[in-house]
């Protein structure tokens, strides 16, 4: 599968197997704010590889790699739309169900959003996660608008996006909207029942442990959190191998332990 057709959007995609035949729970990846299925880095082939070779979704949002664009700018509770929206129509349309969730930054707070509005799922990777607006977030977007504006981040996104200002400046104006500093989804996480793994570098300009403490405090289900010692934002990247074993570690629980 190359491409998802939903009702306003066609998205890039990427499924491997198609034939959902696989005991192992099926793994679907939700990029950060500038990602897609590119920016992942092969990451998610290597996490499927560890965890048995199960079913495994990657998908481009609208806006992002070689997706359709969406309207601009995008509302504060985007997030929202693609959690309650979105996400339900690529998972109806791949046959997927009760998927483990893998996260980065904005794609952890969709994963957050999906689980706590009680759709079916076994489990939560969120890496880096946003449960609210730190001071500390947009003064690193500012940094990037900076450097994005100077050309040396445009040219680093370029090949990775169909329309690469569409990209940046849609999630850029969104957080850095004075709207946008009242975002908040922690009164959401009472009602995540699945368990969660928790991923969070020491030094990740783009957001502090906080987060992570509120999703510990607030998830009613068992949240194991991984602090990666002198990772930023990309753990994933940066610490691949200590982030693939705490993922395959954690997939293999629910395995065992999930109905």
């Amino acid at each position: 599968m190359s491409s998802l057709r939903l009702l306003d959007a066609t998205l890039d995609a990427t499924l491997v197997p198609e034939a959902r035949d696989d005991v192992a729970r099926p793994l679907v990846f939700l990029h950060e704010g500038l990602g897609s299925i590119g920016l992942w880095r092969g990451f998610p082939e290597r996490v499927r590889a560890q965890c048995g070779n199960p079913t495994c979704l990657v998908y481009s949002r609208a806006g992002y790699g070689n997706s359709d664009l969406p309207k601009l700018p995008r509302p504060t509770r985007y997030m929202h739309h693609e959690a309650n929206t979105v996400l339900p129509s690529v998972l109806a349309q791949t046959g997927i169900e009760r998927p483990v969730l893998i996260g980065h930054s904005d794609g952890a707070s969709i994963a957050l959003l999906y689980a706590a509005a009680g759709h079916p799922v076994a489990g939560l990777v969120l890496i880096a996660p946003h449960v609210f607006v730190e001071p500390i977030t947009l003064r690193a977007i500012e940094a990037a608008r900076t450097a994005y504006e100077s050309g040396t981040l445009r040219a680093k996104l370029d090949r990775h996006h169909r329309n690469v200002d569409a990209a940046f400046k849609g999630w850029c104006e969104v957080w850095l909207s004075e709207e946008f500093r009242s975002w908040n989804i922690e009164d959401s996480l009472a009602t995540i029942a699945c368990p969660v793994l928790v991923v969070q570098g020491d030094i990740d300009p783009y957001g502090s442990d906080a987060h992570m403490r509120v999703i510990e405090d607030r998830v009613r289900a068992p949240v194991t959190s991984l602090m990666v010692l002198g990772a930023g934002h990309a753990p994933h990247l940066e610490a691949e191998a200590q982030t693939i074993s705490a993922i395959s570690t954690f997939v293999a629980s629910l395995d065992r332990d999930a109905p």
